[in-house]
């Protein structure tokens, strides 16, 4: 999620490297290293971590009330019945 945050960031960055030391090297389109903020880049992966998480637990959701609504016999929504086809 890192080189995510870094790209989202960092509009100018055009490629990461991964250093050995667990730190990041960031180059723009004419191969200039880029200085990059490891906290808003951690802050931002975080970010884009919990927006994820939270898009599949919806879509987990979204399903577990399509069964249930199928089970009672009641109507779907065109989201609940995305999730069945």
């Amino acid at each position: 999620m890192e080189h995510t945050a870094i790209y989202k960031l960092y509009s100018n960055v055009t490629m990461i490297e991964d250093n050995e030391d667990g730190t990041f090297k960031a180059t723009d389109k004419n191969k200039n290293e880029v200085s990059i903020d490891m906290s808003a880049v951690n802050t931002k992966a975080t970010e884009l971590q919990t927006a994820k998480d939270n898009e599949a637990q919806a879509k987990i959701d979204l399903k577990a009330s399509a069964k249930a609504k199928l089970m009672a016999g009641e109507a779907l929504t065109e989201d609940e019945a995305n999730t069945i086809v």
